[in-house]
């Protein structure tokens, strides 16, 4: 057949919604996953990340209520994290951040820990200013 002729044909394919375990291995397998990639926007400002396995289940039931799918856990863990990135710079001795399963529900804000000592965030000294 030619590509013109394909082209012109009508594609119709049944696609299943997606159950639970596929999107929490959609949420962490991935080289590019949004958890990594959430823990990376939050090593930037010098905290760690931390999901509980009830966090990642309950944002996966959440995508399945809104009937998002895939594309709607981008969504759920923005506006899950948007406010604690914000506060992140604020917080100097903050070492790690746990979101659980009341997180996600709306309960309660993110688990603070912190260092204590008040340097967890050390900058780090570039080879000019070290010679000045």
């Amino acid at each position: 057949m030619i590509p013109e002729f394909i082209g012109r044909t009508p594609v119709i394919a049944s696609l299943e919604d997606l159950d639970e375990a596929a999107l929490m291995q959609i949420l962490t397998a991935p080289k590019n996953a949004l958890v990594k990639q959430y823990q990376t926007l939050f090593q930037m400002d010098g905290a760690e990340l931390e999901f509980t396995q009830e966090a990642l289940q309950a944002v996966s039931q959440q995508a399945i209520k809104r009937n998002t799918g895939a594309r709607g856990l981008r969504s759920i863990m923005e506006n899950l994290l948007l406010a604690t990135m914000f506060e992140l710079p604020d917080h100097k001795d903050l070492e790690k951040v746990v979101v659980n399963k009341d997180v996600v529900e709306g309960k309660t804000t993110p688990v603070f820990v912190h260092t204590g000592t008040g340097d967890a965030k050390k900058k780090k000294v570039s080879t000019k200013e070290k010679s000045a």
